[in-house]
């Protein structure tokens, strides 16, 4: 299958990094190189793109993308979590970049690939793993963690109010046999789920519990959470730092650091005066997220929930 990833909000991306044509630029969600190939057209022959991702055929595929792409600029692909991002600086002997890039979303060939087993709409092996190399996955989470962890990530992960009821009929139903599918699993959710909750939602009933699943097994709430502040140490001043959130977690975890790194009190309202001495470092370019338009919604209807956040290093 082709590694076929529409961009989100690619205009606005450009636009919010604020490329300078000599500049350092990273990339740690890579994917099919979308937002990496129009960043490379903008830089000059001491420009450099560096494109991290976890999933080897991501990189596979962004790398034959970003060679095809005119630019005279230099770029590196690495495989790798953006987690690290400062070690992996560090290695390529890397101080400072002019800008980074976080695109949070599951591209459309990772979802669309059965072997991957991110679909609730597909009979495929519980996988969820964006790298492949990792050994945990959705198959081990639902079969041996313990009934109250599972409730936990699928409550506060999913936002699902079933989440207990849920977790009760899993592991109830691994007493019996493995949970080894994902349409074993949409069974079981189904099943806990009452048929009247089910027709109210609207939507298919497994789509907030294999959400949980999976952002559980590639610990992408923790990811985001480490990598920030490394990312902002890495800046240059005057970087720019873009954030493209799916969901309200991730979106709530960068609001909540940006406003933190730009120098806002943190004191109770009742205090006389501050004595939480804020430091600010960042200065945040977009007081409200970024939101596809509607235009780019017709064509990409998986842009629906997309919100862009930027802040700049000071």
């Amino acid at each position: 299958m082709e590694f076929s990833h529409e961009p989100v909000l690619l205009k606005e991306c450009i636009e919010g990094l604020n490329i300078r044509p000599n500049g350092i630029y990273v990339d740690c969600t890579v994917g099919g190189a979308g937002h990496s190939a129009e960043i490379l057209k903008r830089l000059g022959p001491k420009g450099l793109l560096i494109g991290i991702d976890q999933d080897r055929e991501a990189l596979e595929a962004a790398e034959e993308k970003l060679r095809k792409t005119e630019s005279k600029a230099k770029f590196i692909i690495i495989h790798e979590n953006f987690e690290n991002i400062r070690q992996i600086l560090d290695e390529k002997r890397i101080n400072a970049v002019d800008g980074v890039l976080l695109d949070l979303g599951v591209s459309s060939y990772q979802i669309e690939a059965e072997k991957r087993g991110f679909r609730y709409m597909d009979d495929a092996p519980l996988d969820m793993r964006m790298n492949q190399d990792s050994e945990f996955t959705a198959k081990e989470l639902v079969n041996t963690w313990p009934k109250d962890e599972i409730a936990r990530i699928i409550r506060e992960y999913g936002e699902e109010k079933w989440a207990a009821r849920i977790a009760e009929f899993i592991c109830k139903a691994r007493e019996n046999q493995l949970i080894e599918t994902t349409s074993q699993l949409v069974d079981i959710i189904k099943a806990a789920i009452p048929a009247s909750a089910r027709r109210k939602e609207g939507q298919h009933p497994a789509k907030r519990t294999f959400q949980a699943i999976r952002i559980a097994v590639n610990r992408e709430l923790e990811v985001l959470e480490n990598a920030l502040p490394g990312i902002v140490e890495s800046l240059n001043r005057g970087g720019r730092l873009c954030v493209i959130t799916f969901h309200s977690l991730e979106d709530r975890i960068v609001k909540q650091f940006f406003r933190n790194k730009s120098g806002l009190c943190k004191c109770p309202p009742d205090f006389p005066k501050c004595v939480c001495n804020p430091v600010k470092q960042l200065k945040i370019i977009t007081r409200k997220p970024i939101v596809p338009s509607e235009e780019e919604l017709k064509r990409n209807h998986r842009a629906r929930s997309a919100k862009l956040r930027i802040a700049e290093k000071l």
